[in-house]
This record gives C-alpha cells, sequence and structure tokens, in this order.
C-alpha cells in the first residue's frame, strides 16, 4: 500500500468516511425493506456522527469529511441530522406511530 507523504496510509484517512458511509447503506437497505422511518432515522444519526467525526478529528484525520473549515462543516452535518431527524420524527402515520 502506498504511503502518504505524512506517513500514514490513506486507508486510515478515509476510514471517517467509510463509516458514515456504512451507516448510509444501512439505512438504505432499511428503506429499501419499507422501514422507510428507521432508514431516516439512520441516516440523521449518520450526520450526527460525522458531525461528532468532524470536531473530534484533525483536519488531516477526517480525510474526506473535511470539506471546509471545522466549525462549518461540523454545524452542517449536525444541523442536517437534526432536521432530517425532526422530519422523521414528526411525520404522522408510518411503522413508529
Amino acid at each position: 500500500m502506498p504511503v502518504t507523504p505524512r506517513g500514514k496510509k490513506p486507508f486510515l484517512t478515509h476510514l471517517p468516511f467509510g463509516l458514515v458511509l456504512a451507516l448510509v447503506a444501512i439505512a438504505g437497505w432499511r428503506i429499501w425493506l419499507y422501514h422507510w422511518r428507521q432508514g431516516v432515522i439512520i441516516i440523521g444519526g449518520a450526520l450526527l456522527v460525522a458531525a461528532l467525526l468532524r470536531i473530534v478529528l484533525a483536519d488531516a484525520q477526517a480525510g474526506l469529511l473535511a470539506i471546509r473549515g471545522k466549525p462549518v462543516d461540523a454545524l452542517s452535518y449536525a444541523g442536517l441530522g437534526v432536521l432530517i431527524l425532526f422530519i422523521a420524527f414528526t411525520i404522522s402515520g408510518g411503522p413508529l406511530t
């Protein structure tokens, strides 16, 4: 495996994004199985995980989660995650009612 100039393996740099992507894939599977509300809740949770990882990790360690500055990324991920969770919990009807 090639080594980056900083001496880190590229795989470890993209691991946080891979974790978030795995959560979104699980959510997609739940939505595919007609458990749409559970899938949307997992997507909202994945965005909150992305916000937490963006806050905790340094810019070089965040990999593809680092788009802009740390505060902008964290607020964007957290804001979208909370909004999606709010929508998922407030829509009437569905499997959780």
